[in-house]
């Protein structure tokens, strides 16, 4: 894990972590994302129980094997949908078969037709993570808007799926930040719930 100082700013940390995150290459990728989907979650989750994926942009680790496989395993399926900037995510029902459209940021989504559902665990993307499951995202702060709301009705578990390349020595972590339960590389599974 490289070492980086705490009192580097995320920006510079996120633009650190994505060149090691961009120097991965394909094969690294493909191979990475099928690891993560055969380890699985790292929690038991009943059948009808809804995950939220997310459809990779900028390199991120594809969650679509471990979604896949989830489906298989008779979970209900979501992805995200951005409604407006500063508002918390939206989640449509998706299924692998299911074709996307482009959403306001040029993000595959599914139609505004399909249903609308509240998930009970988020796959989340990010830029880079530390051991106490902070994450640095894009800057947007549409997932630590939308924990933070959906958390104020149900228990929401947060998973970051992540390359190994992206793990940092220490995120500045703000009051606004949510954090992760999980973190889910291809060599091991982060568990920050205690």
């Amino acid at each position: 894990m490289p070492t980086l100082p705490t009192e580097r700013s995320k920006a510079d940390l996120r633009t650190a972590a994505l060149a090691r995150r961009d120097a991965l290459s394909d094969k690294k990728r493909d191979a990475a994302a099928k690891a993560v989907a055969k380890r699985g979650l790292p929690i038991e989750i009943a059948p009808g129980t809804i995950v939220s994926g997310y459809s990779p942009i900028r390199g991120e680790i594809d969650p679509a094997p471990l979604m896949r496989k989830l489906a298989a395993e008779g979970v209900l399926l979501a992805l995200p949908a951005i409604v407006a900037r500063g508002k918390s995510l939206a989640f449509r029902a998706w299924s692998p078969d299911d074709r996307l459209m482009l959403g306001p940021l040029g993000i595959p989504e599914p139609s505004p037709a399909a249903a609308e559902v509240v998930p009970d665990i988020m796959l989340v993307p990010l830029a880079a993570f530390d051991r106490l499951g902070h994450r640095i995202g894009y800057g947007g702060g549409y997932y630590d808007y939308t924990l933070a709301h959906l958390r104020k009705a149900k228990a929401i578990t947060a998973i970051g799926l992540a390359f190994a390349a992206q793990e940092i020595e220490a995120v500045p972590a703000l009051s606004h930040d949510e954090a992760l339960d999980y973190v889910l590389t291809e060599t091991r599974v982060f568990d920050f719930r205690s």
